[in-house]
């Protein structure tokens, strides 16, 4: 399975390797910049393994070695091997049940002893290995429900399996594979169904049930008097504005109150109402308080405690202005005032201490690596290679995307790393070996892998 005489940088796409160095040592700089204080020895911190920056260096100079390793790999190894390392993924996860440690709410990590292993975010490479394998086969026919289903059951075991050990916001990235199957030929109707109702779910947040039902009913009525005459004709369009005003009428009605009652957590319910600055709705105002466990209690301090970081996150982003207040000069993130800044919002001492020009160089950044990896995608002969570039570039779309709007308030605090960024090994781990998997399939593009 190995090439006799491999040239490690035959073919390579050295842009995107050096897309992924700014990436990395930029987040070794932000990671630096919030814990460094006056005194430390840098070069002492750096090699004592004690400092998170210490720490993520190491995982660096580890995930070098794998890339390298990729690199020296014969790319039939991935088709090879697709299924049988999804599979040892899912039992991974699994094993997290049984073995796990619980950080922060979620029994999702394996203690190794020098770091903690979150199966279900190495998931995402196997996930993507074993959609492209299928995809790629030549039995599979994609524009059957059949294919569509075995493809949506390899996308979403492991989410759903993130989610029964608490870790909701992994578990929603696992959706980003919805673009590469859409590329290889998914109905755009699955996609405009699930965009209806995220917006029906986001127009249920701002304004009350009774208001929607009225203005449905309202649009409905409109609806049907605009087109009178063709449907005395045809009662075609009349069978879908009833059905769609329906559809609607359940969803507002039902479906959404029975989720924020009975599915969603109170504390979790409520962090999506405040973050659209509304009371939650759902909550029965006439019942007796029973959140006085000391489970309930906590989640609800952690509740409270992520909406502070939010707004500690946008006070930091705020204070850089336009050039920011310059490298180890951020007085909210030296000063520990916006907690898990060297993880999930890391984007904040980017802003403090960069400022908005420093922001849109790293958004700049980001955008150039995935429409690298787009390009990429389009320019392969393989289907195998082409779906999984798609896999890696929907990743990293989403996790950019949702991390930053959870930094700046745009989205509830879900937990989601910035790529090549955030602290963490399996993160940083992740993240590498998706890359080079890519760069690896690229070198060899003339080959037609399946």
């Amino acid at each position: 399975m190995y090439q006799k005489n491999p040239e490690i940088g035959k073919g390579v796409d050295w842009i995107m390797i050096w897309l992924y160095f700014i990436l990395v040592a930029i987040g070794l700089l932000c990671i630096f910049s919030v814990e460094y204080r006056n005194g430390d020895g840098v070069l002492q911190s750096f090699l004592g393994f004690k400092k998170n920056y210490s720490k993520q260096m190491f995982y660096f100079m580890a995930c070098i070695v794998l890339a390298i390793f990729i690199l020296l790999t014969d790319s039939k190894l991935f088709t090879a091997t697709a299924n049988l390392s999804y599979l040892a993924g899912i039992l991974l996860v699994l094993a997290t049940f049984v073995v796990g440690r619980e950080i922060k709410g979620s029994k999702s990590w394996i203690p190794l002893g020098f770091m903690n292993l979150q199966p279900v975010e190495m998931c995402k490479i196997f996930t993507s290995l074993a959609l492209a394998k299928y995809l790629s086969m030549p039995e599979t026919n994609f524009s059957k429900p059949k294919s569509q289903l075995v493809a949506a059951v390899i996308a979403f075991t492991p989410a759903a399996l993130s989610i029964l050990q608490g870790e909701t916001g992994l578990a929603l990235v696992y959706f980003s594979f919805l673009i590469p199957m859409y590329r290889e030929g998914l109905p755009p109707g699955y996609l405009i169904f699930g965009a209806a109702m995220a917006l029906l779910l986001v127009a249920s947040l701002l304004l009350s049930t009774k208001t929607l039902l009225i203005a449905f009913t309202i649009l409905g009525v409109i609806i049907l008097f605009a087109n009178r005459k063709q449907i005395r004709r045809n009662n075609r369009l009349l069978i879908i504005v009833i059905s769609s005003w329906a559809f609607c009428i359940l969803f507002v009605g039902i479906v959404v109150p029975f989720t924020f009652k009975h599915v969603f957590k109170k504390y979790q319910a409520d962090r999506i109402f405040s973050m659209v600055g509304v009371d939650n709705p759902f909550t029965d105002k006439n019942a007796i308080d029973i959140t006085n466990s000391a489970d309930e209690k906590a989640k609800q301090k952690k509740n409270d405690q992520q909406n502070y970081n939010v707004k500690q996150s946008k006070i930091a982003i705020g204070s850089g202005g336009l050039l920011g207040k310059g490298f180890l000069k951020g007085t909210q993130t030296q000063g520990d005032f916006v907690p898990e800044q060297h993880t999930d919002f890391i984007f904040t001492s980017v802003g403090e201490n960069f400022g908005f020009l420093g922001s849109t160089f790293l958004m700049l950044v980001y955008l150039s690596l995935i429409l690298r990896i787009v390009f990429i995608a389009e320019r392969q002969r393989s289907t195998f290679s082409r779906v999984y570039a798609y896999c890696v570039a929907s990743i990293f779309f989403f996790h950019v995307a949702v991390n930053i709007s959870v930094t700046i308030g745009l989205a509830p605090v879900i937990g989601i790393t910035l790529p090549l960024m955030s602290y963490g090994g399996s993160s940083l781990l992740t993240f590498t070996v998706l890359l080079f998997i890519l760069i690896k399939l690229d070198s060899d593009r003339q080959m037609v892998l399946r």
